[in-house]
């Protein structure tokens, strides 16, 4: 049986995670730009089976990091080391998703077909008002879906560091995650949406910027699950072996 592992709850800070962040990858910070692009790189070519390790290896980095010990570009790939646990979290991550995204693109043409008609119908002139009409609900139909994979996100934002610092099975790693994420929810999302904001100012700065605040964005979700969690005791996992991979 797992043990119970507390959490604080409304303690997180989005602008001393930020902060926190930069610290944390300030003196090694093109070390942390290098391997924050080739894990997004790696991870995105097949994003099921990849991206859980690249970000259990990042997420290493910056707990190492955090507790003074030494990294290199090559800790990274240590994150395969918990390969099997984090391959079941992006799938249990992605599935969601997507059950929520596909209905919704095919819903887009269902009701951009029923504008159309609804704008033509009668027989006379077009009616733009009916066509406005159906896409106005279909667009709060898009802002409830937006909300619903925001709040799946934000849950899982805790899973990776908590596979690796705390070596929870994935499970076990997403539940807690939950809960201590909806325990600071608002605080959280305030967190992503100014990381959200220097992307998109990093986008506007001839894109390059985006990969440049990409590790600060990543290094806050580090420094968040310290606000929340602490960091674990590794004496109490040193004589333990990483989580074994899992195949169905």
């Amino acid at each position: 049986m797992t043990p119970e592992i507390p959490f604080r709850r409304n303690v997180v800070e989005p602008v001393q995670c930020i902060k926190g962040g930069w610290e944390i990858i300030k003196n090694q910070y093109w070390l942390f730009v290098g391997m924050t692009l080739v894990g997004v790189l790696i991870g995105g070519a097949v994003p099921i089976v990849l991206m859980g390790p690249m970000m259990c290896g990042l997420n290493l980095a910056f707990l190492k990091t955090r507790r003074g010990e030494p990294i290199e570009f090559g800790t990274l790939f240590k994150g395969f080391d918990y390969f099997g646990q984090s391959v079941i979290a992006s799938v249990l991550h992605t599935i969601p998703v997507i059950v929520i995204v596909v209905p919704a693109y095919i819903l887009f043409y269902v009701f951009m077909f029923v504008g159309i008609a609804a704008s033509s119908s009668g027989g006379g002139d077009p009616n733009p008002a009916a066509f406005f009409g159906v896409m106005a609900m279909f667009g709060l139909f898009w802002l409830v879906v937006v909300a619903i994979i925001i709040v799946i996100s934000i849950g899982f934002i805790f899973v990776y560091p908590l596979i690796v610092d705390r070596k929870l099975s994935a499970i076990d790693a997403i539940k807690l995650s939950f809960r201590a994420a909806l325990s600071n929810f608002w605080r959280l999302l305030g967190m992503v949406l100014l990381t959200s904001l220097m992307s998109v100012v990093g986008v506007l700065a001839c894109y390059i910027g985006a990969f440049l605040v990409m590790p600060i964005s990543y290094a806050a979700i580090a420094k968040a699950y310290e606000q929340v969690f602490g960091l674990a005791d590794e004496s109490a996992f040193s004589n333990l072996p990483p989580p074994p991979p899992v195949f169905n």
